[in-house]
């Protein structure tokens, strides 16, 4: 079984993000940038079925700018076996991400697509769904637990209700919620080894896929600050100031 794992550049969760001057973008100039912690978490899972013998071959995948490597090399220190990366200048959206993953899917006849939920950017939780729909086969999202048994794929699922267990049959789209794992610490030796793992890198328009925008971004604004809060007498009186504000 090959899996592939799509791997997204985004900024480090210890960031904060801060919105630039011009108000159409957040700053990324000399800003820590790190893989996506979803997708760290579904490449771990996928290593982890590799070294079980459930797995034969874990390949990263990212569509970006050029210094998206730096994520991929990342991975590859985790323990991919190799990566591709889709070059490219222009903000990626859900549906052009979900065609190119397909598509590179199909070149590698990877048997799973093993992704991070959504992204800390965008919050979208989109790409692996639409890429379920596209290539027409099951999926099984917000996965908190992953087990393989003969081509098929018992996921523990997050839902309102609680847990539920699905079977989906390979091959499938796997997306990773937050407590499927904690993924491994990346080592020096391991690093200098992913130097010398194979990465194929290309242009994403390459692969001759036309899909404009569908979404148009007007602009960024930071969240209004956190008001201070005050401290009641009595019960009665915190009753009567929810009512005010329509709470209760």
């Amino acid at each position: 079984m090959k899996i592939l794992v799509p791997i997204k550049r985004a900024i480090d969760y210890n960031i904060k993000p801060r919105v630039n001057r011009n108000g159409d973008g957040v700053v990324t100039e000399g800003v820590k940038m790190s893989i996506n912690p979803f997708d760290r978490i579904a490449l771990e899972e996928a290593i982890q079925l590799r070294e079980r013998g459930e797995a034969e071959e874990v390949i990263a995948v990212s569509i970006g700018v050029a210094s998206t490597e730096q994520q991929l090399r990342n991975a590859l220190a985790m323990g991919a076996d190799r990566a591709v990366l889709l070059t490219t200048e222009q903000a990626v959206q859900p549906p052009l991400a979900a065609r190119a993953l397909l598509a590179i899917r199909a070149e590698l006849d990877a048997d799973l697509v093993l992704m991070g939920k959504q992204a800390i950017d965008d919050d979208a939780n989109q790409t692996g769904q639409m890429l379920a729909g596209l290539w027409d086969r099951p999926q099984a999202t917000f996965t908190s637990r992953l087990e393989v048994q003969s081509g098929w794929l018992n996921a523990t699922r997050e839902v309102d209700a609680g847990l539920e267990t699905i079977a989906v049959e390979l091959p499938a789209v796997v997306t990773a919620d937050l407590r499927l794992n904690e993924p491994r610490l990346i080592k020096m030796p391991d690093i200098m080894k992913a130097k010398r793992k194979p990465l194929d890198e290309r242009p994403l328009e390459a692969l001759n896929l036309s899909m404009p925008a569908q979404l148009e971004v007007l602009s960024y604004e930071t969240p209004p600050a956190r008001q201070g809060g005050y401290r009641v007498e009595s019960v009665g009186e915190l009753v009567d100031e929810l009512k005010q504000r329509g709470v209760i």
